[in-house]
């Protein structure tokens, strides 16, 4: 059974150019089924029902796993089995008749702009981090990045002459993203008086945001570093780094941005994965009822 995820997984990476950690997500979800599939006597995937896939997902539920994570395990249990009947390795599915559980769309938590604000004016200018930090939070907020794809950049990547980034994101899809004039400041700052200092011989065509060895700064220094700024700023929420991707793209609905230049701006493959951001500008939407309806 394992040859034939290696396989899927392989087929996923080639052919779908799907990114490194999308696949490590594949992997871990279907090992846990495959495990699961060992302990219940069960040697090959043509063996499989519709049943044994349903209690591997009551089983995933007992454990306490959310609806989400839960979901995320079928999806990959059922794209497997489509490629292995394409694939002509086996003649039927068994997950094909198989329900995603219904999920409720959870908003995510925003920032507010005197949030934002205190955020970005946490970093200690004075230190070569500090420059780099600063940077690295205008740059998540102005162009609503992943982190993958913000530790990504290289230096080639930035346009200040016409005030564009160029990311590649996920399924190496290559998208150009405006940045704001805060941003360009940051980050010209921080190239001119911080990553000479952190380089350490790396060149100009190198990364972008450079660690204290001056290497390509990692997705879990991402973390800690808006974690810490966000403790600086005494902000109460629980901040990720997704939290700026999130509030970029609400803060753009709320001054009136349309919602295809967002999911644009995003890389959504889908709008209907940016309409989330549609929820949570209930505030905005009292406040034009109460000024323009005749009787508010």
């Amino acid at each position: 059974m394992q040859e034939l995820v290696e396989s899927f997984l392989n087929y996923l990476s080639v052919e779908r150019s799907l990114s490194r950690n999308t696949i490590l997500s594949y992997r871990r979800d279907l090992e846990k089924y495959i495990h699961y599939l060992k302990v219940s006597n069960i040697n090959s995937l043509s063996q499989t029902a519709r049943k044994n896939i349903s209690d591997f997902m009551f089983g995933l539920k007992d454990s306490g796993l959310s609806a989400v994570s839960i979901a995320r395990n079928l999806v990959a249990i059922k794209v497997l089995y489509r490629f292995l009947v394409r694939e002509r390795i086996l003649t039927t599915d068994p997950s094909s008749l198989l329900d995603s559980p219904k999920l409720w769309k959870k908003i995510p938590d925003v920032l507010s702009g005197l949030e934002v604000e205190a955020l970005l004016e946490a970093p200690d200018l004075k230190t070569a981090r500090g420059l780099r930090d600063k940077a690295i939070l205008e740059l998540m907020y102005a162009t609503g990045l992943r982190v993958s794809e913000a530790v990504n950049l290289k230096t080639q990547d930035v346009n200040f002459d016409v005030g564009f980034l160029r990311c590649i994101g996920k399924g190496s899809k290559e998208r150009i993203v405006p940045l704001g004039k805060e941003s360009i400041q940051a980050i010209k700052k921080y190239l001119e008086e911080a990553r000479p200092k952190l380089a350490r011989g790396a060149g100009e065509d190198a990364f972008l945001f450079l660690s204290r060895l001056g290497k390509k700064i990692s997705r879990q220094s991402f973390w800690k570093l808006i974690k810490h700024y966000a403790a600086l700023a005494r902000i109460k929420k629980n901040i990720r780094p997704h939290t700026l991707r999130h509030s970029f793209a609400t803060h753009l609905l709320e001054r009136g941005a349309d919602l295809r230049s967002v999911q644009e701006m995003l890389g959504h493959a889908d709008i209907s994965t940016t309409q989330i951001y549609t929820h949570i500008d209930k505030n905005r939407l009292k406040m034009i009822h109460k000024n323009f309806h005749p009787r508010p």
